[in-house]
């Protein structure tokens, strides 16, 4: 095999990290495609996105006084965010900065693949998606909070 099918055969593309990121992020999806199956950081993603799945899963099978889905459903959001905010890093990495990392044998090359307006919509998207879930995590966390202590007020008065 020569040197040119190997660099190719382990090529890491930042548009398309960018991308799996945004979408399979809190599945762990963008570790594997990065360092391949054997990173643990890959395999922990899922823990958190499946923790706050069960948190919806338990409001709408027991209702929203489920105190149990108030702690688990935030879990999620952070966890949506956090990878979303990976996407951002990944897509506004400088090039040069990536291939050094990612793409040993390409550093300093100047003919080295660039990202293109695709990596930069995967950061708009990105951007957006967290920065929702993100505020709706919070509210959310901050209603169920003070929905709790206001509870807990009238149960003391009484």
């Amino acid at each position: 095999m020569s040197n040119t099918t190997a660099n190719t055969q382990n090529y890491k593309s930042k548009t398309l990290a960018t991308w799996i990121t945004l979408i399979g992020g809190p599945l762990g999806l963008h570790r594997f495609y990065l360092y391949g199956f054997g990173d643990m950081w890959g395999w922990l993603h899922p823990i958190p996105t499946l923790l706050g799945v069960l948190g919806i899963q338990r409001v709408e099978q027991l209702g929203q006084d489920d105190k149990l889905a108030w702690m688990l459903i935030p879990v999620l959001g952070f966890t949506v965010a956090y990878t979303m905010l990976q996407a951002i890093y990944y897509g506004l990495l400088a090039d040069e900065k990536w291939h050094a990392r990612f793409n040993p044998s390409l550093k300093g090359d100047p003919h080295a693949p660039a990202s293109g307006w695709a990596a930069v919509i995967g950061v708009v998207l990105a951007l957006l998606i967290g920065a929702t879930v993100l505020m709706a995590t919070i509210a959310f966390s901050g209603q169920r909070y003070f929905e709790y202590q206001v509870d807990e007020a009238l149960k003391i008065s009484q």
